[in-house]
């Protein structure tokens, strides 16, 4: 196990090797949360999480989740749903609404604080403009309950966080983003850590070495060409 990586603010990062990271996953403090820090921890199977007033940390735990989008499952209340179609899905019209709505404090039960700081926020948005970062939106009588965002590296989607202000309303935009996944190509996604919410839609525990490597190989494969924010309404 290598010591924890104190990084400084380079043009080009230089993130230690996740392999040698303790099992809780913390591998380096420090650096910075622009673009190409960004694309270089995804790509590397790192992500930052940190609280405000913390310095940036750069995470791979070991396990990891990950789903496959043509295994995700679907509940029988959540099939009843998906056939009322009462919602309406966009991708990439709202993302910086969406990254907002999941920083918000859940009002329920557990540690109210959250870890998307503003700095993470205008980061996030920085790479959705750059093509990188992309959004589902879930929408009601026209107004935006639902969604979740993440990051794209080669035909692996890097899920971030959702947030649902209804019922089913962030299972909706996770099943429409895995049919879409699943139609471009992509191999899997990536959950970051496991929980019973995610095993229970779907999501698989395997350990940070075989991620890697699935990630290594995915990574460099380009997913079917598409255009997220010209699908328009699609559900």
């Amino acid at each position: 196990m290598s010591p924890l990586t104190l990084l400084s603010d380079t043009p080009l990062p230089e993130f230690p090797d996740p392999n040698n990271a303790p099992r809780e996953g913390l591998l380096a403090v420090g650096g910075a949360l622009r673009v190409e820090w960004l694309q270089a921890a995804y790509s590397r199977g790192i992500f930052p999480w940190y609280s405000e007033g913390e310095p940036i940390m750069w995470w791979s735990p070991d396990p990891r989740a990950i789903l496959y989008p043509d295994q995700i499952r679907i509940s029988r209340s959540l099939g009843k749903c998906l056939q009322q179609n009462r919602f309406k899905i966009t991708l990439d019209t709202q993302f910086t609404s969406v990254i907002r709505a999941c920083a918000r404090p859940r009002p329920s039960g557990g540690d109210p604080a959250t870890w998307i700081t503003a700095a993470m926020e205008e980061a996030y948005s920085e790479l959705h403009h750059a093509g990188i970062a992309h959004s589902v939106e879930v929408w009601l009588e026209g107004n935006l309950v639902g969604g979740l965002y993440g990051v794209s590296v080669g035909s692996v989607f890097c899920g971030e966080s959702m947030f649902s202000q209804v019922s089913n309303a962030s299972k909706v935009a996770l099943v429409l983003l895995c049919r879409l996944l699943s139609e471009w190509g992509y191999q899997f996604i990536d959950c970051q850590l496991p929980t019973a919410h995610l095993i229970s839609l779907g999501a698989v525990s395997v350990s940070r070495s075989h991620f890697l490597a699935a990630l290594k190989a995915a990574g460099s494969t380009p997913p079917a060409e598409r255009s997220w924010s010209s699908l328009g309404e699609i559900s």
